[in-house]
This record gives structure tokens, sequence and C-alpha cells, in this order.
């Protein structure tokens, strides 16, 4: 359990990890009051070998790591990957090359949605973990030795749960479900956050167009700003505040200290300055300019009876294929297929269309019916009822 610290060690190391056909990696990060997540320790281990590598030592260059990452020909195992993706994503400015994520391929073989590591180890190994260190300071120094086994075995063991789960996809012939959310974890758009998108995350519902292109700018504003000054986004504004400043609109620093949401005396700050700016911009688009809202829908409630019935079949379809009823389709894409049969939703494509997305469009549709049974739900085709004479 060597600590790394100059880049000839690693450089050696990492020409070793090279031979492998894969390398199994994790980070310890700090990140409650950044924007940005604190890189504190890389854990890397290949078939004979597990090392922790020390990105806060003085003068070390982890160029050779970011070369192993970068190589096609070794495949980075990752347990719920995204957040040390985006980490790599920040320091290199591109996804690592060829990565696994074991949480994914976990769902798939049936040890349900979003499963922990330490139940994986539990589950595939009989190994107990002790997590006690999990929310250590990882950013102190010295490193206990307490802090040290918790992290390697955070790569150790994956390497028994990589191999079986690679076993059990290939037994399943369900390769190509995991490539289908690999693709999210590969594309570099999953880790890069655009401030002009940053309104699209914001879950408040907005009615009118003045105030929806408010919200636009103003998300966008938190989000570069969050960026640049490196703080979380509630600490520039909280999502409330963003939303009330949307529809109200202050135009003075007076204005502001009516506002229910915002801090007393923000509006004398240069955060209020710049909002005050921004706003006035948006008093001023034309209304022939202004983002057009959503048309209202008129049909079935995804939340009624319709939306109903499909969660009973995605729960049942999870069931009969031993698979995550998230991975198949999440809540919102339900709401989606029930408004819009050509909904742009993965649940409408590929794998998961043909398991579920196509009974889910006929029970809308009111070509299948579900009827409970011993065995479980099973799905009944539902005839036209034939018209009477009198009705011809």
């Amino acid at each position: 359990m060597d600590l790394i610290v100059s880049t000839d060690v690693l450089a050696d190391f990492c020409e070793r990890a090279a031979k492998f056909d894969f390398v199994t990696v994790d980070t310890e990060f700090l990140r409650e009051t950044t924007y940005w997540p604190k890189l504190c320790l890389i854990q890397v281990a290949t078939d004979d070998e597990a090392v922790l590598i020390d990105p806060l030592a003085p003068d070390f260059d982890l160029s050779p790591f970011y070369d192993l990452l970068a190589n096609p020909d070794v495949t980075k195992v990752f347990h719920a990957a995204r957040q040390d993706v985006e980490i790599f994503v920040k320091a290199t400015g591109q996804v690592p090359a060829n990565i696994f994520d074991t949480q994914v391929a976990a769902s798939v073989c049936g040890f349900g949605d979003s499963v922990s590591y330490d139940n994986l180890v539990r589950s595939i190994t009989s190994v107990e973990l002790d997590k006690s260190s999990r929310f250590t300071d990882w950013s102190a120094r010295p490193l206990s030795e307490k802090q040290r086994l918790y992290a390697i075995a955070d790569v150790t063991h994956l390497r028994d749960i990589y191999r079986e789960l690679r076993k059990q996809v290939a037994a399943t012939r369900r390769g190509d479900w995991v490539e289908d959310e690999m693709g999210v974890l590969r594309s570099i758009d999953t880790y890069v956050v655009q401030p002009e998108q940053a309104w699209v995350r914001l879950k408040m519902k907005i009615n009118r167009p003045r105030d929806l292109a408010a919200l636009k700018k103003l998300a966008a504003w938190r989000e570069q700003r969050a960026q640049d000054t490196d703080q979380p986004r509630s600490r520039v504004l909280k999502d409330d505040v963003l939303f009330e400043l949307a529809m109200q609109r202050p135009l003075t620093p007076d204005a502001f200290e009516r506002l229910r949401m915002v801090p007393r005396g923000f509006g004398r700050s240069s955060a209020a300055g710049d909002i005050m700016a921004l706003l006035k911009q948006v008093e001023d688009i034309p209304k022939s300019e202004l983002p057009s809202m959503p048309e209202r829908y008129r049909g079935p409630s995804p939340k009624g009876a319709v939306g109903d019935l499909v969660r009973v079949l995605l729960k049942a379809v999870a069931e009969q294929n031993g698979v995550a009823a998230r991975i198949i389709a999440t809540s919102d894409e339900i709401d989606a297929l029930v408004l819009d049969d050509e909904a742009d939703v993965p649940a409408l494509k590929g794998w998961r269309r043909k398991l579920f997305g196509e009974k889910a469009l006929a029970i809308k549709h009111g070509r299948i019916g579900l009827v409970a049974t011993r065995k479980g739900i099973v799905e009944i085709e539902v005839k036209e009822p034939k018209q009477s004479a009198a009705a011809e």
C-alpha cells in the first residue's frame, strides 16, 4: 500500500499498469464549500499491486497518471463513476478512455438501482468493509493508517467485482444494455455545465415568457459566478431566490428590500448591480422575441390512471428481467411517454423500447391490459368490442 508522492515513482507505476487489461480507480475529494471538487487522493489497483497517489504533494506532476487514463487499451474501472470522472475532465479536458462503471453493470445484473460499493463487496466477495473513515478530512496530512486502509479497499475489492459483473453481463447477453449507459458516462457533455443551460435543472414552474427570459439569464449568471469564484451555486443565490427575482424583477436597490427571499442589504451589493443590469435587459426584450412557453397539454395526466398503469408495467418488467427499474425508465420518462408517443427519452429507444417502451405505448392506447396472477403481473391483449348491427 504505497503512497506515491513523486512524479518519477508515479511514472514507473503507470508504465507497469499500462500492461494490464484493466485498472480500478477511485478518488477522495472535498466539495462542501466549492463549486469544483478538490482532489485529495487517487487510488489505483492493477492485478498485482495497489497504490495511493497524493495529488496534494508538492512539486508533483500527475501527467503520467492522466496518460494512463487516456490509454484506450486499458479499461478504467470505477464504481459510481460520475463524480470521479468529473474531476479528471476538469483536470485534463477529456473523459478517460474506455471506462466501465460497476454500479451501472450491477443494476443491469439485478443488484438494484444505485447499489453501493460496500453492498456489492458484501454480495460478491462476502467481505464487510469498515466505512467509518468515509467522511474524514481527506485534505489533512499525514493520512492515518485507518484512512489508507479504507481508501485502498475501494480499489482492491473492485477488481473482483469487475470480473464477476463482466461474467454476469456476458451470461445474460446484456452487454448492449451496459454500453448504452456507458455512452452517457463517456460523453464530455455529461460533465461540462454550460451556464446558458443552467436553468434547465431548476424544478419550479414559470408561467410567463418574460419571467422565463429572466430566469434563463439569472441562472446563467449564477452558474458563471459559481464557476469563476469556485463556490457552490447555493452560496451565490439559492434556487428560490432566483425564482423570486425572475418573477419580481427588481430594478432598484430598494426594490430588493421588499422581496421575501432575498437577504437584507443584498440590493446594495455588487452582485445586485449585476442582476439589475440583467433584469433591465430582460425588460427591454421585445415581446415578439421572448422565449415561447410550452403548449399546455390537454390529454391524459401522466400522474393519473394511465401513468399508474405504465408504472405497474415497469415494475413487472423489471422483476421479470432481474434488472433495476430505473435503468429501464425513470419516472420523468414515464410522464414524457404518456404525454407524447414520440418523446425523446431512452425508454423509447433501443433495447429499452423492445423490453418496455412498446408495451407502455400499447397500454396507453388500450391495446394491452395488465392482470395480477399468482406468478405476478402479466400482459393480456385487449380486443376491440364488436359493434352491434344497430350501431352499424
